[in-house]
């Protein structure tokens, strides 16, 4: 089985980037006041200070690394205005709520430092065994509207590989960005979360599974190719940093939780990296049930919400006239 690329209605991308985007940043931010924490926060509505001391409605790194994706989308530049643009955020506060960042992943931070030694931008991504954080991950989901209506899986791999590559060069890292942007595209195709993911899977093995780069990395995802992860129980789900961890716990958040609000509560709840799990959750959430089923007042306890909804509609404008 494979997507359809059948042509999304126009007011029906807007939505989806409205309710993808957003619910991932309300996700990032229910999570920054209780990252790092034990399970079982409690955390069942927007609240502030905690771990970075920084009000309700404040996001961090997951949001504003997407945030600069999208401007370098929409200004149809390369890698290397991707990561001017990351090294604005963490020198200078670019796209942060206060203008001063607080918070970054031990990978980004070490591809920047090599960009700023001169190493080319797409070179920049760690490639070891220790570099397979979730940070590629939590910024990726640009993607999925400017993929939209790309029918080839090999052009839409190498997509992701080129945004990928610039932060997280390891394959493990990007076969998890690559199942996660391909799940949501068949969602954003209007296939059922389950079809979807099963779609994206049976994708994904039968165009890398003999690939030498990524044919050795399936193994990591075994749980989630199985769909064992499904029927998992939470003392089984890891939420930590680590991005196959992280794509899990994502994962099973959604597939377990009947609303959105649900589904990024139960991500917070699972402690940790409550901030980046919680952002992916809740992207696939929003993209699921919408704007309409995501609660207002979290949308208005937004930080800088202006701000977010002026570039979510630039990112719109971009990606009908890309579709035409």
């Amino acid at each position: 089985m494979t997507r359809k690329v059948d042509g999304v209605p126009a007011d029906t991308m807007k939505e989806k980037i409205y309710s993808t985007v957003i619910g991932g940043i309300i996700g990032d931010a229910l999570g920054v006041p209780v990252e790092f924490k034990a399970r079982n926060a409690g955390v069942t509505d927007m609240i502030g200070y905690g771990t970075y001391n920084m009000p309700p409605g404040t996001w961090s790194d997951d949001t504003s690394l997407t945030m600069c994706l999208i401007e370098n989308l929409i200004a149809g530049k390369d890698e290397n205005d991707l990561m001017n643009r990351f090294v604005s955020y963490q020198d200078k506060g670019y796209w942060t709520p206060y203008g001063e960042m607080f918070d970054i992943g031990i990978a980004t931070a070490n591809a920047i430092s090599r960009y700023k030694q001169g190493v080319p931008a797409v070179q920049c991504g760690g490639k070891t065994e220790y570099d397979n954080g979730n940070g590629a991950l939590m910024r990726i989901v640009p993607l999925v509207f400017t993929l939209s209506k790309e029918p080839d899986f090999q052009t839409r791999k190498k997509e992701i590989e080129r945004i990928a590559h610039v932060t997280h060069g390891h394959p493990r890292s990007t076969l998890g960005t690559i199942i996660y942007v391909e799940f949501l595209l068949n969602m954003y195709d209007q296939h059922s979360p389950l079809e979807s993911l099963e779609i994206a899977l049976n994708t994904c093995w039968e165009q890398l599974g003999s690939e030498n780069e990524y044919q050795q990395e399936f193994a990591s995802y075994e749980r989630i190719f199985s769909l064992s992860l499904l029927e998992a129980d939470r003392d089984d789900i890891r939420s930590d940093g680590y991005v196959v961890h992280s794509l899990e716990a994502a994962l099973w958040c959604f597939f377990k939780s009947q609303t959105y609000e649900d589904a990024v509560l139960e991500a917070v709840n699972l402690g940790n990296d409550t901030d980046t799990i919680a952002f992916i959750t809740g992207t696939i959430a929003g993209m699921y049930y919408g704007m309409k089923n995501i609660p207002e007042k979290w949308v208005n306890a937004l930080v800088s919400q202006d701000k977010i909804i002026d570039l979510c509609d630039r990112f719109y404008g971009y990606c009908v006239e890309k579709a035409k």
